[in-house]
């Protein structure tokens, strides 16, 4: 019997990898191809659900963080350095790095509601948007446990899901269309660099290891192995949901420049109205909010588990960590500083830790005296390495973008 007490950590997952990117390169999606890419997305959250299907079957049986296993496994001490040093770049700087685009996100929901909030001071120009998201990101993790932001991070996911579930239906998609752009894979002209924009949107390397060490606080018996894997499902669906929403909505404008989130609701007020501007701004503003909250406690987890550190998020350890990253996002998006060089090299770090984490937990998960019954099948396999040469190629594709290959 499904209850709401199984309903685990899958919510977090769908509330990190559905951010402002995730919405802005779905408007892209839909305004440039209409639903020739749903395959695109769809995919994307086929993949998702095998790397977190196994990341958490690791967590539940080992009962200990990827991390963890993942340091763990290296006894020579250069390659545990380099594990350390890798993903700590990739999650804790990353992370970092990217929380600035968050709360910007979530900047552009509120901003469409209740209008511009720029303050000067001195020659400054201070968004006071950005340090109203950061107050309610620092409430709901600093007096909150795992239970109660798990539980807030669920409602946000739910008027996310409404607010762009209802916009899709505002549009009235032809349905057959839609289906077809799904079930039918087609690569338009200039859409290879979108296709894996929606990809790499979706597939969360921070996903895997916040879901990996939040599904063992959750669960610790074996018998409970289905209910993680119905909570990674259904929080995938619902993230698929929300992402098909949008693109759904932004196929109906083919003339509307997107450059960020909120564009998407502007481009609709005018035939729809000012609620549905709200609406969209509604799903915008607890997008952007959502990421605010799960990079820093990501990046807690992560760093602490590397660290040997409490894992208690209620600990000074963990607290500084969290803040750390919430505090830089909050800095640097309220006065616009974008640190390039930074944002550069967390993209390469999450270009190696990619394939470095799914080649890992397909090892993992297939190691007989860890996993013992629950190791993979061979149509698992099958579909896991599929997965691997996908990520790998996500993984050099980000890596060639900074450095201008490609």
């Amino acid at each position: 019997m499904i209850s709401f007490k199984n309903i685990g950590p899958g919510s977090v997952v769908a509330a990190a990898f559905i951010g402002p990117g995730t919405i802005t390169m779905c408007s892209i999606a839909g305004t440039k191809f209409g639903f020739d890419l749903l395959w695109a997305l769809l995919f994307s959250l086929i993949i998702t659900t095998i790397l977190q299907l196994m990341a958490v079957k690791i967590g539940l049986i080992t009962q200990s963080s990827l991390s963890m296993n993942l340091i763990s496994s290296f006894k020579n001490r250069y390659l545990k350095f380099f594990s350390i040093f890798l993903i700590l770049s990739a999650i804790l700087i990353g992370n970092t790095a990217y929380e600035a685009g968050n709360i910007s996100g979530a900047i552009l929901g509120l901003e469409s509601l209740l209008g511009y909030s720029n303050y000067a001071f001195l020659s400054t120009s201070i968004n006071i948007s950005a340090i109203i998201v950061g107050f309610i990101a620092f409430g709901i993790l600093f007096y909150g446990n795992s239970k109660i932001i798990q539980r807030i991070l669920i409602l946000l996911v739910l008027i996310m899901s409404v607010a762009f579930l209802f916009s899709a239906i505002l549009v009235s998609p032809n349905f057959y269309d839609l289906i077809y752009g799904l079930l039918v894979p087609k690569i338009p002209e200039g859409s290879l660099l979108t296709i894996i924009g929606l990809i790499g949107t979706t597939v969360v390397p921070y996903n895997i290891f916040l879901h990996a060490t939040l599904v063992k606080d959750k669960w610790n018996d074996l018998n409970e192995y289905r209910y993680v894997k119905i909570d990674t499902i259904l929080a995938v669906i619902l993230g698929g949901i929300i992402s098909v929403s949008v693109i759904i909505t932004a196929a109906a404008f083919p003339d509307l420049d997107i450059s960020a989130a909120s564009d998407l609701a502007k481009g609709i007020k005018p035939l729809f109205g000012d609620f549905s501007e709200i609406i969209i701004s509604i799903g915008l503003f607890s997008a952007g909010l959502t990421s605010a909250i799960t990079a820093p406690l990501a990046a807690a987890y992560v760093t602490n588990n590397c660290l040997s550190l409490s894992l208690d998020t209620k600990s000074i350890g963990f607290r500084i960590i969290w803040f750390s990253v919430l505090f830089t996002g909050v800095l640097f998006s309220s006065l616009n500083f974008k640190s390039i060089e930074i944002i550069k090299f967390a993209q390469i770090a999450n270009g190696i830790l990619l394939p470095f984490v799914a080649f890992f937990l397909l090892w993992l998960a297939n190691k007989k005296d860890l996993l013992k019954d629950f190791v993979n099948n061979k149509f698992e396999n099958a579909i896991a390495y599929f997965t691997l040469f996908i990520v790998i190629i996500l993984g050099l594709k980000s890596i060639t973008t900074v450095f201008g290959i490609i």
